[in-house]
């Protein structure tokens, strides 16, 4: 029993194939969307790129710069299909076209569903890429001589400034590690080699941050040192005082900023996918509707339209079979020996004989 069966008088396939002409048409509009938005989406993950660790964060800007391409080419042959289907004489034309497009088209639209899922899926892979490269770029925040480095200082101070935030995970951060460079140090002053015999490591630790991390909005004149000691500034406790720094860490920045993106992208693809979905729908309605009309033969009769033939459970047994019925052809074709170089080779069975000359018997006398 068919799923879903429509009965199309022509006006109503007409219709149709009219209708899904002008949808094609939005839907080269929505591939274009998509790239569009792989593309946006590429960009601010390059903006940041100094700050993000090496990794397949570049799979859902690719899937859907990918996806956009292909969309704009199948719904712009959909759309020619679509316009000679609403003539029987040329839809006699792509009759054996259809149900490859439409089988192409419905993986198509699964890719759509599967890019607009991984926007959402993306967060963990992110957060990790943006956790290891945050953690080397304010370890190398002191490198300013040092090529390949130079720029971590102005990327990092650019960052903090732009998304008002401080450190990988929050300010303590810069306390665990030399964000001053050793050139900038006074080695003859008593205070700086203390601290360096201080630490097991030889670093120069203080419990301050960079002038980046300051908060403009607050009243009270920056504290960058000395973040930690009470008796060191005047009316101050950093245990019950809000910091005049920023408290957020550069990592959740970051990463509420690219989910904020990746959201709205999905919401988007999602919309686009349920459309792509609905104008497939249609056009596998057309498809059978016209199929019908050619095999009763009256172009102006009414036709049944269907999305499966049979049931889902008979269309899925169905397939299941050609799949086993394939697997045992490839194991019968190799147990017979049909790649064996000798099964075209003839045996001569004249032996030879038919070049020997016949000799005569004389008689006996």
């Amino acid at each position: 029993m068919a799923v879903l069966k429509v009965k199309f008088t022509k006006t109503k396939r007409d219709k149709l194939a009219q209708i899904l002409w002008i949808l094609n048409w939005f839907s080269v509009v929505s591939g274009i969307i998509l790239f569009s938005l792989g593309l946006f989406l590429k960009i601010e993950i390059k903006k940041r790129n100094e700050v993000m660790a090496k990794g397949d964060i570049n799979s859902v800007p690719n899937m859907l710069i990918s996806v956009g391409v292909i969309a704009c080419i199948i719904n712009f042959l959909g759309g020619k299909i679509c316009y000679d289907c609403s003539d029987a004489n040329k839809f006699s034309r792509w009759k054996l076209v259809m149900l490859p497009y439409i089988v192409c088209t419905f993986c198509f639209t699964f890719c759509i569903l599967v890019g607009a899922l991984m926007c959402y899926t993306m967060r963990n892979e992110l957060e990790e890429s943006l956790y290891l490269g945050l953690r080397d770029a304010i370890k190398f925040y002191k490198d300013t001589d040092i090529p390949g480095r130079c720029f971590l200082k102005k990327t990092v101070d650019m960052l903090q400034i732009g998304f008002r935030c401080c450190g990988n995970n929050g300010f303590r951060d810069w306390f665990e590690i030399q964000w001053v460079s050793a050139r900038y140090l006074n080695m003859a002053s008593k205070e700086v080699l203390d601290r360096l015999k201080s630490n097991v490591d030889g670093k120069f630790l203080v419990d301050g941050v960079p002038f980046s991390c300051c908060n403009p909005s607050s009243p009270r004149p920056c504290i960058q040192y000395q973040l930690t000691n009470n008796s060191a500034h005047y009316n101050y406790d950093f245990l019950t005082e809000e910091l005049n720094i920023w408290m957020k860490g550069c990592r959740e920045a970051l990463l509420d900023h690219y989910t904020a993106i990746m959201r709205s992208i999905g919401i988007a693809a999602l919309l686009i996918w349920l459309f792509e979905l609905s104008v497939l729908i249609g056009v596998r309605y057309l498809q059978t509707a016209m199929k019908n009309v050619l095999l009763l033969g009256d172009l102006e009769g009414e036709s049944d339209g269907w999305l499966l033939e049979n049931s889902f459970v008979e269309t899925a047994k169905y397939n299941i079979n050609i799949i086993k019925n394939l697997g045992k052809a490839n194991q019968i074709s190799t147990v017979s020996g049909m790649n064996d170089p000798n099964i075209d080779v003839h045996a001569n069975t004249n032996c030879g004989k038919n070049n020997v000359t016949t000799k005569s018997i004389p008689a006996a006398s």
